[in-house]
């Protein structure tokens, strides 16, 4: 267990959980807000995506009092980040952050902030992070405000960073700073 609380647990992901994100990740309604509507995962996809091995970083699934409902990942941001996010410059300890919660019966439920809330301090305390970045699309408003909700402020607008649905999307850096 990474992080457990009275209702909330943040595990590694395993095998096992491949049906599950392959079923959250081909489900419009999630879509929308991760990877796109135009980009559903099948379980080849999901093994190819989630379960490479990707040195550095930690995936993880959520669970809500013992039921999975969603995903979160970790990692220390690379060189590339830090250039294109205006940190290579420091020396500073900086993590990436990239989540959902898959089961819509779990959104505006305050799960999200809780989630933020528990990831950020387990990083700074257990990984030394004197950063945490994120870049949600700035079209998605719910995410933002729970993220400064959290602490996460909006530093630097990311033009046409990532693609979405056919189109290159801009992004908000958003970073908490344990400063």
């Amino acid at each position: 267990m990474i992080i457990e609380n009275k209702i909330l647990r943040i595990r590694a992901l395993v095998d096992s959980d491949k049906p599950q994100l392959a079923k959250w990740l081909s489900n419009p309604e999630v879509l929308q807000y991760y990877e796109g509507r135009d980009n559903p995962f099948d379980a080849d996809k999901v093994e190819r995506e989630y379960f490479d091995d990707e040195e550095g970083v930690t995936r993880c699934i959520i669970e809500f009092d013992e039921t999975p409902i969603g995903y979160v990942q970790f990692y220390e941001i690379d060189e590339e980040e830090r250039e294109l996010y205006g940190y290579s410059d420091l020396n500073d300890v900086i993590y990436g952050m990239d989540q959902f919660i898959a089961e819509s019966a779990y959104w505006d439920k305050g799960i999200g902030t809780q989630l933020i809330s528990s990831v950020t301090e387990y990083l700074i305390r257990e990984k030394g992070a004197d950063r945490l970045v994120m870049d949600p699309q700035t079209w998605n408003e719910r995410a933002i405000r729970c993220y400064e909700k959290c602490g996460f402020e909006k530093v630097k607008l990311l033009p046409k960073r990532e693609l979405h649905e056919g189109e290159y999307r801009d992004c908000w850096l958003m970073e908490y700073s344990k400063r």
